[in-house]
C-alpha cells in the first residue's frame, strides 16, 4: 500500500487542495440568544449536545488558520464556515502571511444550506458538517478542520491526497456492540425508572462513525478516524447524497447533536474505502485535553510534539475551560512555532 502511495505522489501536486474550518463563537450574545430559543424544557437532559463548551472559542481559529498557511502553503483557499459571525482573522493573516490575504473567505450557513433553509438555524456540528461540501468554488479535494486542530509540522500534498484519492487516517474496529447495548440500557433505565421519557444518550464520537459505516454498507466493522484534519473527495459524497436525498434531510433535522446521526467525515471515509481506496495512514496526531489535569500536563504534551518528528497535528479540546495561564501556555507555544 505504501509503495502505491509513493508512486502516485507526483499526481497529487497538480490538483488544487482547499481547507474548510467550522467555527463558532459561543460567547456572542446574539448567537447565544438564538440558541436558547430552541432549547426547551423537553430537551434531553442527559445529552451534552447543548453544553456551552461545544460553542466556546478562545481564538483557536487564529492558530488553526495560520498553521495551515505556515505548514501547508500549497493549500489554495481557506473557507471558514460560520453563522453570521466574523472570526476577525484577517488582521493576523495580513501580519504573518500578507500574500495569502485573498485566499480567505468567510462562508455563512445560508450558503451551504441553500435549498435546505428549513433546517436553519442549526447549532449542530454534525448537521453543519454534512453540508460543507456545498461551499461554492470548493475544490474536489479538500481538508476539513475543526478550529481546535492545528498543524505543528510541514505537510506535503501527498500526506493528504494520493492521485485523486484521500489519505484516510485511523484504524479498523469491530462493530461497537457494547456501546449499542449500553445506550439501550441507559434509555430503559432513564425512561422507565427515572421518569425521563425524553432521555437520549450522548451523541458518541464512535457511534456516529458506526452509523456512517452501516449506511455505507458495512455490517461488522467500521473505520474509526482520529481528531486530525480530515481529507474529503467532494464528488464521492455529492454523488451519494444526490442518490440518497432523504437520508441527508433526515440527518439535517436535528438542531443539536443526536445519537442517531451519522457523521460526514466517517461517511466520506467509508464511501472511499468501500470504493477501493487503500490509502490508509497513521494519525500522526497528538491529542491534548488540558482541562483539570496535573500541572505538568501541557508541558509534557508540548515536549512530546517537539521530540517526535512524526507528529504533524495536534488537537486541543475544551481549552475554553482552562485557566488563562493554561490557555496562554498552549496558544503561546502555537505563536512560537508559527513565528519560527
Amino acid at each position: 500500500m505504501q509503495n502505491n502511495m509513493e508512486t502516485q505522489t507526483d499526481n497529487s501536486r497538480s490538483l488544487p487542495i482547499d481547507a474548510v474550518i467550522a467555527w463558532v463563537d459561543g460567547g456572542d450574545p446574539k448567537l447565544a440568544a438564538k440558541r436558547q430559543q430552541y432549547l426547551s424544557s423537553n430537551a434531553p437532559k442527559a445529552s451534552s449536545s447543548a453544553d456551552p463548551t461545544r460553542f466556546a472559542s478562545v481564538n483557536e481559529i487564529k492558530y488553526c488558520v495560520l498553521s495551515i498557511m505556515k505548514f501547508a502553503p500549497f493549500v489554495r483557499n481557506i473557507f471558514i464556515v460560520t453563522d453570521g459571525q466574523d472570526p476577525q482573522i484577517l488582521d493576523d493573516v495580513k501580519r504573518y502571511f500578507p500574500e495569502r490575504f485573498s485566499s480567505i473567505r468567510i462562508v455563512d450557513h445560508t450558503e451551504i444550506f441553500e435549498g435546505f433553509e428549513e433546517f436553519l438555524p442549526t447549532f449542530n456540528s454534525i448537521t453543519i458538517g454534512n453540508m460543507i461540501w456545498r461551499i461554492k468554488g470548493l475544490a474536489n479535494n479538500f481538508i476539513y478542520f475543526n478550529d481546535d486542530t492545528f498543524l505543528v509540522r510541514s505537510v506535503k500534498p501527498s500526506d493528504w491526497f494520493v492521485g485523486d484519492r484521500p489519505v484516510i487516517r485511523g484504524h479498523w474496529a469491530g462493530r461497537p456492540i457494547h456501546r449499542m447495548l449500553w445506550n439501550k440500557l441507559q434509555i430503559i433505565i432513564n425512561s422507565n425508572i427515572r421518569g425521563k421519557k425524553n432521555y437520549q444518550p450522548r451523541a458518541s464520537f464512535h457511534m456516529g462513525q458506526w452509523n456512517s459505516a452501516y449506511l455505507a454498507g458495512y455490517k461488522w466493522c467500521y473505520f474509526t478516524n482520529s481528531h486530525t484534519p480530515h481529507t474529503v473527495g467532494k464528488q464521492v459524497v455529492a454523488d451519494f447524497f444526490a442518490k440518497n436525498l432523504q437520508i441527508l434531510r433526515k440527518n439535517l433535522a436535528y438542531r443539536f447533536r443526536n445519537p442517531s446521526q451519522f457523521t460526514f467525515i466517517a461517511l466520506s471515509n467509508h464511501l472511499q474505502l468501500i470504493g477501493g481506496n487503500s490509502n490508509i495512514a497513521k494519525p500522526d496526531l497528538a491529542y491534548m485535553q488540558p482541562f483539570n489535569r496535573e500541572k505538568e500536563y501541557i508541558d509534557r504534551k508540548i515536549r512530546f510534539c517537539e521530540q517526535n518528528p512524526s507528529i504533524k497535528y495536534i488537537c486541543v479540546q475544551s481549552l475554553d475551560l482552562c485557566s488563562t495561564e493554561e490557555q496562554n501556555k498552549v496558544l503561546g507555544w502555537m505563536e512560537r512555532i508559527i513565528q519560527d
